[in-house]
């Protein structure tokens, strides 16, 4: 199920992107990004719909996802 950003508490969705950014690892190759620029390119994937917030009732967890056809999930 999808959760619309929006309807998330501001702290705590940025709780939840922190998360997400620790959990991925992500590699931005010679140049080191910040944490609150990555914050910020997650909030605006999220704004811009190519990032949604899914929830799993099955596995009862909350996740980012972030693809080109985020709009089509």
């Amino acid at each position: 199920m999808i959760v619309p950003w929006k309807e998330i508490a501001p702290q705590t969705l940025e709780t939840l992107i922190k998360e997400y950014i620790l959990r991925e690892g992500t590699d931005y190759g010679d140049v080191e990004i910040s944490l609150q620029d990555k914050i910020e390119q997650i909030q605006l994937q999220l704004q811009q719909g190519t990032a949604v917030i899914v929830y799993s009732e099955l596995h009862e967890s909350i996740d980012i996802k972030v693809s080109h056809n985020a709009k089509l999930l």
